[in-house]
């Protein structure tokens, strides 16, 4: 099963992200995860302490590792064998691979060309050579649905917000993933408070699309101004995820408990 989750920024699609990483890695096996998202939240989400977290090296800074996979001339292997780099590179949490893409380019600096193309052949080889599941935490917004980051998945999880704003990203993310020829795409809302807001997020989706309403968490709020995100700590969350995953799985005809 290979999941990417997107968003506007802000709805919460990290704690999304990190909920269901650990409610498929405890229940059905081993799960990659890779932090796709510039802001490189997922870490400590899922549990890697923090320390561990800030060592992290991006998968874009290993350029000798890069250079050794795709070449260094000025024609390079557009399809490096990547298998051994994933088993290397990947930082290893019981049933949990984690990757961090990188980070944004900084002004003035050279281009990530090399670095882009081996960052598409890891993700291809994730989404399109493993068995297990594989799920993306997307950078905010529709930029890495124009580079095609996420082709090969088999559903696009989106999560909203009540909000006008969150609502146009989502339709957007939703045209996008058809554009890409992604077979499935479903909507989590997230942060809902009341009756009115999850009609207000009824009214703007087809009913069959949408995966579940997650309710406003006081804990998780609170939470985020701690230095660690771990979303064991909601269980109210949690409890509701696990709902959302089996529909999930169904939808997808992944495993099911």
């Amino acid at each position: 099963m290979k999941l990417a989750i997107s968003g506007k920024g802000g709805v919460g699609k990290t704690t999304i992200a990190s909920a269901l990483i650990n409610i498929i890695a405890r229940n059905e096996g081993t799960v990659y995860a890779i932090d796709a998202d510039p802001d490189a939240c997922l870490a400590s989400s899922i549990g890697i302490p923090d320390e561990e977290a800030a060592s992290l090296k991006p998968v874009v800074e290993m350029r000798d590792a890069i250079r050794n996979k795709t070449g260094n001339g000025a024609f390079y292997n557009l399809n490096p064998k990547l298998d051994d780099f994933i088993d290397d590179y990947s930082y290893k949490l019981g049933n949990i691979r984690f990757f961090r893409m990188g980070d944004p380019k900084k002004g003035g600096s050279e281009c990530y060309c090399r670095e882009n193309t081996f960052l598409n052949a890891l993700i291809s080889s994730l989404l399109l050579d493993q068995n297990d599941t594989v799920i993306m935490d997307m950078g905010a917004g529709i930029e890495h649905l124009s580079r095609g980051t996420a082709r090969g998945v088999d559903m696009m999880l989106v999560v909203v917000e009540p909000g006008r704003n969150s609502i146009n990203t989502a339709k957007q993310v939703e045209r996008m993933a058809k554009d890409l020829g992604i077979p499935k795409v479903g909507i989590i809302a997230n942060k809902i408070r009341s009756v009115g807001e999850k009609q207000f997020i009824a009214k703007n989706f087809q009913d069959d699309l949408i995966l579940g309403y997650i309710k406003f968490s006081e804990a998780i709020w609170a939470n985020a101004m701690e230095p660690s995100q771990a979303v064991e700590l909601d269980k109210d969350l949690l409890v509701e995820m696990e709902k959302v995953c089996r529909k999930i799985l169904r939808e997808v005809g992944g495993k099911s408990n």
